[in-house]
C-alpha cells in the first residue's frame, strides 16, 4: 500500500505534526508500507526517508511563523499526485492542502482513496479565541456558519473523513454534519511513564520557582499560539501564588512576547522554552504535581494524554480533544477562556487525596491510552479495507465570503 500524505502543516523546524509524521514513516518502514509526504516549503526537494520520503513544493512562508509554508498553486501537487499513483491520498488539514486534494482529477484520482485527516480546528482556534471575551463559544459556530459550510463540502469530497479524538469528531457532526472514523493517536508509553518521577529533580524545580518540597508544581506544554491561551492559565495559577502554587511551561512560538509578559505577571510561572530532549520532557511530566492546559481548539488532545500516561492529575478546559483524556477521577475541568474557572479547578484538584488522584491517574493508563503502534495499525487497516473510491462528484464551490478557503 502507498499512501500519499499532502502534510500542510510539516516543516524540518515543525512541532506536533512533524512528530507525528515522522512517526507514522518509521511505522511505515518496519510493517512494509510506503508513505510519500508532499509539504510546502522554501524551495523544490525530495528528502527519502526509511518508510518512504518528503516531497516539499516550493511554497511562500507564512509571515507570522516563517517556519512554515503555505500552498499556493496546485497544479504542482497535482502533477506529483498523478506521477505517484497513490492507493490512499490523505489530506492532513482542512484548509489549501485539502482544498487541493479535493479537486485533483483525472485517471490517478479515480483509482485512489481519499481520506481527509481533521488535524485542525480553525474556528475554536482563531474566531472562539478573538471573540471569547464579547460572546459564547455556541454564537461563534453560529455566526461562522460560511466556514463551517466549506468544511462540510470539502469533506464529502473525500471518501473518508478520520479524526483523533472522540470530541472532535462530535464536533464536525453537530456543525458541519461530517461523519467520521475515530482513530486515537497514540503516545509513547514506554517514554511517557510513572516510572521517571524523580524526586530530586522536583525539589530542584520547585527550588528554582524559589518554594520547597512541599510547593505545589503545575506543568502545562505547548506552542506559544493565542489558541493556546496561556495567559489564562498563567493568571489562573498567579492567583494561587500565596497559596505555594507555582508552574513550569513548557514551548516557544511566535507569540513569545505575549506569553512572557504573562508570565511575568503571574510572578510564579518560569517559561522553559522548547525541551527538544524528550526523555527529559519526560522526566519533568513525571515529577510534576499536575498538567494545566488551557486549549479549546484541540483536535487530538495528545499533550493531556502524555500528562496523564505520566501518571499526573489533569486541569483542563471542558471543550477540545484534551477531554477525551480527562475523567472525574483523575481530573477537573473549567469553562475555556475563565481564568477564574481554571483557578477553582487547580484549587479543587488540590484538595482532593492526592495518592489516589495519581493511582487513577496510572490506572488510566490501561484504558485511555493507545500507543503509536496502536493507532498506525488501525489507521493503516482503516485505509486498507476502505471501499473503492465513489465516483466523482461536483468540485468544490468556494465561499465568497467570510469563509476559509484558499484562493485557486
Amino acid at each position: 500500500m502507498h499512501i500519499v500524505d499532502v502534510a500542510e502543516f510539516y516543516a524540518p523546524l515543525g512541532g506536533g505534526v512533524k512528530t507525528y509524521i515522522d512517526a507514522k514513516l518509521a511505522f511505515a518502514h518496519q510493517h512494509g508500507v510506503k508513505v510519500s509526504v508532499i509539504a510546502p516549503g522554501p524551495e523544490d526537494r525530495i528528502e527519502p526517508r526509511e518508510g518512504g520520503q518528503i516531497i516539499y513544493v516550493k511554497a511562500p512562508a507564512i509571515p507570522i511563523d516563517t517556519r512554515y509554508h503555505i500552498f499556493w498553486k496546485a497544479a504542482p501537487v497535482h502533477a506529483l499526485l498523478d506521477s505517484l499513483k497513490a492507493d490512499v491520498v490523505e489530506a492532513s488539514s482542512p484548509f489549501r492542502g485539502a482544498w487541493i486534494v479535493a479537486n485533483w482529477q483525472g485517471h490517478a484520482a479515480r483509482r485512489a482513496h481519499k481520506a481527509l485527516f481533521m488535524h485542525a480546528d480553525p474556528i475554536a482556534a482563531h474566531p472562539q479565541v478573538w471573540l471569547q471575551s464579547w460572546m459564547s463559544a455556541d454564537s461563534v459556530d453560529r455566526l461562522a456558519w460560511p466556514g463551517w459550510r466549506y468544511m462540510a463540502r470539502t469533506a464529502r469530497r473525500f471518501h473518508s473523513v478520520v479524526v483523533g479524538s472522540r470530541w472532535f469528531g462530535d464536533r464536525i457532526l453537530r456543525h458541519g454534519n461530517i461523519t467520521s472514523d475515530l482513530v486515537p493517536l497514540g503516545v509513547d508509553t514506554e517514554l511517557f511513564h510513572p516510572k521517571r518521577r524523580d524526586n530530586g529533580l522536583r525539589r530542584q524545580l520547585l527550588a528554582d520557582l524559589g518554594l520547597g518540597p512541599s510547593g505545589k508544581l503545575l506543568v502545562g506544554v505547548g506552542r506559544h499560539h493565542p489558541e493556546k491561551q496561556w495567559p489564562v492559565v498563567f493568571n489562573a495559577v498567579g492567583a494561587l501564588r500565596d497559596e505555594g502554587f507555582a508552574m513550569l511551561q513548557i514551548g516557544n512560538g511566535f507569540a513569545n512576547e505575549g506569553v512572557s509578559r504573562a508570565a511575568a505577571a503571574a510572578g510564579n510561572v518560569k517559561l522553559m522554552g522548547q525541551i527538544g530532549d524528550r526523555e527529559q520532557l519526560a522526566r519533568i511530566l513525571a515529577s510534576s504535581d499536575a498538567m494545566v492546559h488551557g486549549s479549546r481548539a484541540e483536535t487530538f488532545g495528545l499533550v493531556a494524554s502524555e500528562g496523564l500516561a505520566s501518571g499526573i492529575p489533569l486541569v483542563l478546559p471542558s471543550e477540545g480533544g484534551c477531554t477525551d483524556a480527562a475523567h472525574p477521577d483523575w481530573s477537573e475541568l473549567y469553562r475555556p477562556g475563565d481564568s477564574g474557572g481554571a483557578a477553582h479547578a487547580i484549587h479543587r484538584l488540590f484538595a482532593r487525596d492526592h495518592d489516589a488522584l495519581r493511582i487513577a491517574a496510572i490506572g488510566a493508563r490501561r484504558t485511555h491510552i493507545s500507543t503509536p503502534a496502536q493507532h498506525f495499525e488501525r489507521l493503516f487497516a482503516l485505509y486498507q479495507d476502505a471501499t473503492p473510491p465513489a465516483p466523482e462528484i461536483a468540485p468544490v464551490i468556494l465561499p465568497q465570503a467570510g469563509g476559509i478557503a484558499s484562493p485557486a
